[in-house]
């Protein structure tokens, strides 16, 4: 065996190109989700990446030495971050927000994966891609459709500010709501609550 690849098979510099790759083109698409305040930002789609290409590169080597299929691992990836994705959902006031980071999170998985079976070019091609879709089309969305995904509204704090909007999409006045009320009795403390007799 020559010494090249002894060196790579000793320190694994094979799993620390993927994990680099990861890492990079998964902040890449998560700097974007936090720049724009969404529930998924920097961190988690660094760690779905990386994940997601730890477990691939697993995968191959089980198969490799003790056979097996590859893919098995990978199938429970794709599962596993269906629900990830699942809890980014949200549902209020007739609204479903969420889609976009729930399918962010999803193809920031599938990037991993690509990364961990070794397909650079292909990662790269399709994080530039998913890139200009989150970049441009939502600028396009945001410039062109008014009334878009978001209809408006952007979660500060505990309020939601909303804008109303006539049938055409154009802003008639913005008003200001709790996003969540909560009922009288639980607003108190624990210990000034009083038992009653129902």
């Amino acid at each position: 065996m020559p010494l090249n690849d002894l060196i790579v098979e000793a320190f694994r510099l094979d799993l620390a190109a993927k994990l680099i790759a990861a890492m990079l083109i998964g902040s890449n698409i998560g700097l974007e989700r936090e720049l724009k305040h969404k529930p998924a930002g920097l961190r988690t789609n660094i760690l779905i990446c990386l994940g997601s290409a730890i477990l691939m590169d697993l995968s191959m080597s089980i198969a490799a030495t003790h056979g097996g299929d590859p893919g098995r691992i990978a199938a429970q990836v794709v599962t596993g971050i269906g629900f990830l994705g699942a809890g980014t959902i949200l549902h209020t006031r007739g609204q479903i927000t969420g889609l976009t980071s729930a399918a962010t999170i999803w193809v920031v998985a599938a990037l991993g994966l690509t990364i961990g079976a070794g397909f650079f070019v292909e990662a790269l091609g399709s994080a530039v891609t998913v890139m200009i879709v989150l970049v441009g089309l939502g600028w396009l969305e945001r410039r062109y459709l008014p009334h878009g995904n978001d209809h408006g509204g952007q979660e500060i704090g505990d309020f939601e500010t909303r804008r109303a909007t006539d049938r055409r999409g154009r802003p008639r006045t913005t008003t200001e709501q709790p996003a969540v009320t909560m009922p009288e009795s639980l607003r108190a403390p624990v210990g000034d609550r009083r038992p009653t007799d129902e």
